[in-house]
């Protein structure tokens, strides 16, 4: 199947800022968001209390530097999207809850330049697995290494795939008896088909060592559940 382009993407999130603002709604299928949202932004805290500059990748209508802000105030935040209309109601959000500085930048993440040793912290929630190649997840993780600043950490939330095909059965499985309960037959199909056409996820494993290769010293598993997991590590 031939996967949404950058520019369907962004069309899409464009038109779904409000759901996207409550996470009762805007992640509901996405299992155990919340405790995973409360979990690294926990992990950011626990791991530099002191932390000045945070970076949200793919931060959407700012839910997971909101969150973080209520654990790390007052930080200088950057926050990177494609969707104008998702920056401008994250900065909406955001602004009310920190006395630091916001810089918001339209763009793809493969493109958008970072300053070396800049951030404290970098939060991805949803929104790696939409990288296609082995070779875009490399230029990532190369690229938030280097933004971050000594003793820095990077934490995802996110989807998932297994690299054993009878477990990714398994959990593909267990997925769709989950979003079924959640919506119906229907509901089901439609998400898991947004999924086959947008979506390209790595497994935990893959990231995992991906993160040791390009320097990484700490990587820490926070949460796994059927397709979904929150991790991190530390520079």
């Amino acid at each position: 199947m031939k996967k949404s382009t950058i520019e369907e993407i962004r069309e899409r999130f464009d038109h779904d800022v409000e759901r996207f603002s409550n996470l009762d709604t805007g992640q509901q299928t996405v299992i155990d968001a919340k405790l995973c949202l409360e979990l690294i932004t926990d992990a950011a805290q626990t791991t530099i209390p002191t932390a000045k500059k945070i970076l949200d990748i793919g931060c959407g209508a700012g839910n997971y530097t909101v969150k973080a802000l209520q654990k790390l105030p007052n930080m200088d935040c950057t926050l990177i999207d494609l969707s104008l209309p998702m920056l401008n109601k994250a900065t909406e959000r955001i602004e009310k809850l920190t006395t630091g500085h916001i810089t918001t930048i339209q763009g793809d993440i493969l493109e958008v330049s970072l300053r070396e040793h800049e951030y404290d912290v970098v939060l991805a929630g949803a929104v790696l697995h939409h990288l296609r190649t082995d070779d875009d997840w490399d230029i990532v993780f190369n690229k938030i290494y280097r933004s971050l600043k000594p003793n820095g950490s990077f934490w995802i939330c996110d989807l998932i795939t297994h690299d054993t095909p009878l477990i990714q059965q398994l959990f593909e499985k267990s997925y769709g008896e989950f979003l079924e309960k959640l919506g119906g037959k229907e509901y089901k199909k439609s998400v898991l088909d947004y999924i086959a056409k947008e979506d390209s996820p790595r497994s935990v494993t893959f990231q995992t060592d991906l993160l040791k290769k390009v320097g990484f010293r700490h990587i820490e598993i926070l949460h796994k559940n059927s397709c979904f997991a929150a991790f991190g590590a530390i520079k």
